[in-house]
């Protein structure tokens, strides 16, 4: 169909832009994904089981790819510089996006950033956001429709003035329009968990970029807990094998 048609065809429908139709149409079918869908879609497939597992890690190479394609790298280095200048940083993240947040968290403690990944109730999260200041930093991430305890924390801390920044998956969603800024990261999946491959990725390269600002600073503190890393009680080491006692024949 000819483009010009398509554009005319929104207009008679109320819109003023193809892009404003295009984010309705995806709000549309994004309030309506579940993982019973998502389910049911896969189920319809005509696919071996062996096949549904290609097929899924074929998904998860394009989120890959999608991310690669899109991501600038300046955009990761910006944050890094936010999270250097934060006296705290809250990563607030719920659900399944709680190990994502909790992963966050805790790779930048050991670079020496006071950073949290708050667990619990929705009132546990709006207590720590409550806490924050202009001289912190909320990094909230959150995906599709976007989680409430989620989009809450943020719209709480904005008007105290704390700096906010998402990761999401789309500029439209409540995240993307929430937060001062944002990066995004696929999680397009043929499973009803959705995909953490491609946020995964993202959220190394923002710890490699932390790392990387203050090479010498990361390195004087990761040398703190070389020796632990080496020979500390932090690793499993099996106990040595007893040899089995010698049989003695007696004489007769």
């Amino acid at each position: 169909m000819d483009p010009a048609t398509i554009v005319r065809t929104v207009q008679a429908l109320g819109y003023r832009r193809y892009a404003d139709f295009g984010t309705d149409l995806r709000e549309h079918f994004v309030s309506r994904i579940t993982p019973y869908r998502i389910m049911e879609a896969a189920a319809r497939e005509k696919r071996s089981v062996a096949d549904h597992v290609r097929h899924s890690l074929e998904r998860e190479m394009e989120n890959l790819s999608r991310l690669q394609s899109a991501l600038d790298p300046q955009a990761v280095v910006d944050l890094a510089r936010r999270i250097h200048r934060a006296r705290r940083i809250l990563v607030v993240g719920a659900d399944l996006a709680a190990s994502l947040s909790w992963f966050l968290a805790y790779a930048l403690l050991p670079l020496g950033f006071d950073a949290e990944a708050p667990e619990g109730s929705g009132g546990n999260v709006q207590h720590k956001a409550r806490l924050l200041s202009r001289r912190d930093l909320l990094i909230a991430i959150s995906f599709g429709r976007c989680l409430r305890v989620t989009v809450d924390a943020v719209q709480l801390a904005r008007p105290r003035g704390v700096p906010t920044f998402g990761i999401t998956d789309s500029d439209t969603t409540p995240i993307a329009r929430s937060c001062d800024a944002y990066l995004l990261a696929p999680i397009l999946s043929s499973t009803f968990t959705g995909s953490y491959v491609a946020p995964m990725a993202l959220l190394n390269a923002i710890v490699l970029a932390c790392a990387q600002l203050t090479p010498r600073r990361s390195l004087a503190l990761l040398r703190q807990s070389e020796k632990e890393y080496l020979s500390g009680p932090r690793w499993y080491e099996s106990l040595p094998v007893a040899p089995s006692p010698r049989r003695v024949r007696g004489k007769r």
